[in-house]
């Protein structure tokens, strides 16, 4: 499997990591990543803004924003490890449209969830979109016996169970917004991800 995919770069993902981390140089310059109205003044979502003021925008422009180091640190790790076996198994537009609309679909979850539970919060960062490549690839690895690349279905359920579990256990994280990009994931990579013909023709003369 590794051949397949080998020479193909994942500029996009390296440029996704590149704008997140621009954009919280840039709000950490001008303010604090850590100050709510600022962040929800730069873009952070926020339900009545986006329900009852139209400001659509912040469905997109939040899944580039982190509140303070360790939570940018933590979800661009996360998706310099990741992201590029994705992005070589869909191509680089596919990938793209994959990991925006995984974002967006786990703001959209979020909102639901939270206005359900009658609370107003303010959310940001990447973490719906990457859980959302983290379901991708589990479907990708599924299809092709286990294995994609260096990633094999055992890792892929630990980091998603370790994941969730280490959200569900701890206080200011948005774990609907988690699940949702966890579903829109596995549902974009049944929509976006082919086996490679290669694969198909080897298990047909198998």
């Amino acid at each position: 499997m590794k051949d397949l995919y080998r020479g193909k770069k994942a500029f996009v993902n390296i440029g996704l990591i590149a704008i997140n981390v621009i954009y919280f140089l840039y709000l950490e310059m001008t303010g604090s990543t850590e100050n709510t109205q600022f962040m929800v003044a730069h873009g952070a979502m926020y339900a009545p803004l986006v329900l009852e003021g139209g400001e659509y925008f912040r469905l997109l422009t939040s899944v580039f924003m982190h509140f303070g180091i360790n939570h940018i640190m933590n979800n661009m790790l996360i998706l310099f490890i990741l992201g590029d076996n994705l992005e070589r198994a869909l191509g680089h537009f596919k990938y793209l449209l994959f990991y925006l609309l995984c974002g967006v679909g786990a703001n959209v979850v979020s909102i639901i969830v939270n206005l359900g539970e009658y609370r107003n919060v303010v959310s940001a960062g990447a973490s719906g979109a990457i859980f959302g490549v983290i379901g991708g690839l589990l479907y990708a690895v599924l299809i092709n016996r286990g294995r994609l690349e260096d990633l094999s279905a055992r890792q892929l359920v630990i980091m998603i169970a370790c994941s969730l579990y280490f959200g569900f256990t701890s206080t200011g994280v948005d774990n609907a917004a988690h699940i949702g990009g966890l579903f829109f994931g596995i549902v974009m990579g049944i929509l976006l991800y082919r086996k490679p013909r290669k694969c198909r023709d080897m298990e047909i003369w198998g």
